[in-house]
């Protein structure tokens, strides 16, 4: 289904959820809206297949339709993994199963409605956090990042992608500019584009990127890099060694 959540409504600052609505779009909307999407999914998946250790769990936090479970979940068929989702929107999670179910890989996927940041995790070689940190409070991101290097086995490797800013002012206008315009190529209009605005004002709170390398190494990782980055838009592998 096309994302027209914000073509005819008035949002405020709080006002984004991940609702009902939102889930029935949120393929499209993560399609149009974050760069070079299935390419890194596609690397995602690649990591993933090279840090996977059989008999431990793969977590994916903040799963929403299952995209990336279902993509670890082919790549590592022949392993038979466990992997699990969590998602603290019911609607996500409803539409995950329904989507896992379709594709004939629900015995390999268990998607779970809970509060990540206080999740069980049974010892895991891949975690992943898909656009979901910059969602989790401030405050409460150094101890979720702890439990989730605590939860690896040694050799697993945390997977983050997310939105950042920039070390300049100047630039981070810059590339935000520059994300509208990749956003008006899909096809989102002007209004629309500020109206999401206004909506994730207040609950998406991206931090630079030394900052996020910075909490990762403090949580205990000894190798923290960047495998992607797009303007505002980083990916990170952080890796628990022996």
């Amino acid at each position: 289904m096309r994302d027209q959540l914000f073509e005819g409504t008035a949002a405020r600052g709080s006002d984004f959820a991940f609702t009902r609505e939102v889930a029935e779009v949120f393929d499209d909307m993560l399609l149009r809206s974050v760069p070079f999407y299935v390419e890194q999914q596609m690397v995602i998946k690649e990591l993933a297949k090279k840090f996977y250790t059989p008999d431990t769990r793969i977590y994916d936090l903040g799963s929403s339709t299952g995209t990336t479970l279902m993509n670890m979940a082919r790549e590592l068929n022949d392993d038979q993994p466990q992997l699990i989702g969590y998602d603290n929107s019911m609607p996500m999670v409803e539409k995950a199963r329904g989507r896992i179910k379709a594709q004939g890989l629900d015995h390999l996927i268990d998607i779970r409605y809970g509060d990540i940041n206080d999740a069980p995790l049974e010892p895991a070689s891949i975690i992943t956090l898909c656009w979901t940190l910059q969602f989790v409070r401030p405050l409460h991101r150094e101890a979720l990042l702890r439990r989730l290097y605590e939860a690896l086995v040694d050799g697993g490797a945390l997977i983050v992608t997310e939105k950042i800013l920039t070390n300049s002012s100047d630039m981070n206008r810059l590339f935000i500019e520059l994300y509208y315009e990749f956003k008006k190529r899909n096809s989102y209009s002007d209004t629309e584009i500020l109206r999401k605005r206004e909506a994730l004002e207040n609950v998406l709170i991206p931090y630079r990127i030394d900052e996020n390398m910075a909490l990762f190494r403090k949580a205990g990782f000894q190798v923290v890099e960047t495998f992607f980055q797009w303007y505002n838009f980083v990916g990170f592998v952080c890796v628990k060694k022996p």
